[in-house]
């Protein structure tokens, strides 16, 4: 297993409160986010990002225990800016009282049902048995991170409409906390390989599968989009794409490609004024739209291979 960025998040529950510092860059084109993503997360525990509507740009923020990881940080942030192409952005930092943030953190992550099949428990609440819903257990401490949440309810809603079909070889790509492939692999009791770009979120991935009891089902593996060769030659019937707009429309084409006929794919990540990009970057290689689902500003799209 890599040994790159943070350990996986200690349970909420045995949780120490060690000074915590809140991270923030602001200001961002869309097409920065994932490097200042990636670097963030090399010191920080959970990472998420937000799109300033009225600027039409991004802030990343990241959540580290006070000053850990400054070197590589640094090293990690002109990385990124290299990689965007852009000037070296601002780092603002702000100390923040552990007990003070976990306990908002706690309020602000209810349990919470999804369509009629799906409930997210965090793992601070008890979990007793629930009849007619998939429970999918997460560490409260991961709610920081999940700026785009209603792109993840879309996917499960999108999921949960097309379940039915069955699929039997599906992928989650850009897994992040692994909440699809959990409910995937949960819901259909069928194996799902989970990828992602990087060596934090398949720990957490993996982590988060045995929790949920499916680590038989989840194969959590470090891939750098559909570049690796495990996927090389391979056709899904399901695949998730919950990422960005500009890099799902570069990935149009491999896509299709790794789709198999009569294949799905589930699109998110996508703001509502994006979605005629991307479908149109994905009806180029001959998918359709079968089902488009908005939840404020976020959008996801279903799409069928013919």
């Amino acid at each position: 297993m890599p040994a790159t960025g943070p350990e996986w998040p200690t349970p909420l529950s045995r949780r120490r409160t060690e000074p915590l510092e809140a991270l923030s860059i602001e200001g961002l084109p869309e097409q920065a986010v994932p490097a200042f993503e990636a670097a963030l997360q090399t010191a920080c525990a959970t990472v998420g990002y937000f799109r300033d509507e009225a600027t039409d740009t991004w802030r990343v923020d990241g959540l580290r225990e006070a000053g850990a990881g400054d070197a590589e940080l640094a090293g990690a942030l002109a990385l990124a800016a290299l990689v965007a192409g852009i000037d070296p952005p601002a780092l603002h930092s702000a100390p923040i009282e552990a007990e003070g943030w976990l306990a908002r953190t706690v309020e602000s992550f209810p349990e919470q049902p999804i369509g009629r099949r799906f409930l997210v428990r965090p793992t601070h609440l008890p979990n007793p048995t629930v009849f007619g819903r998939v429970v999918l257990r997460l560490d409260a401490g991961l709610a920081f991170g999940s700026g785009e949440h209603n792109s993840t309810r879309g996917c499960l809603l999108g999921f949960e409409q097309v379940a039915h079909r069955r699929p039997r070889r599906m992928l989650d790509l850009g897994t992040g906390s692994g909440i699809l492939a959990m409910a995937a692999a949960k819901l259909l009791r069928r194996p799902v390989l989970a990828t992602d770009i990087e060596p934090w979120s398949v720990r957490v991935a993996a982590e988060n599968a045995r929790l949920n009891g499916v680590q038989r089902l989840v194969s959590a593996r470090l891939a750098d989009g559909w570049r690796h060769r495990m996927l090389r030659g391979r056709r899904y019937d399901l695949i998730f794409a919950n990422i960005l707009a500009r890099p799902l429309c570069a990935m149009a084409y491999d896509l299709a490609q790794h789709l198999a006929p009569r294949g799905t794919a589930i699109l998110a990540g996508l703001l509502g004024t994006q979605a005629r990009m991307v479908l149109a970057a994905h009806r180029r290689q001959g998918l359709m739209l079968e089902r488009r689902l908005d939840i404020g500003p976020w959008t996801t799209l279903v799409l069928r291979k013919g």
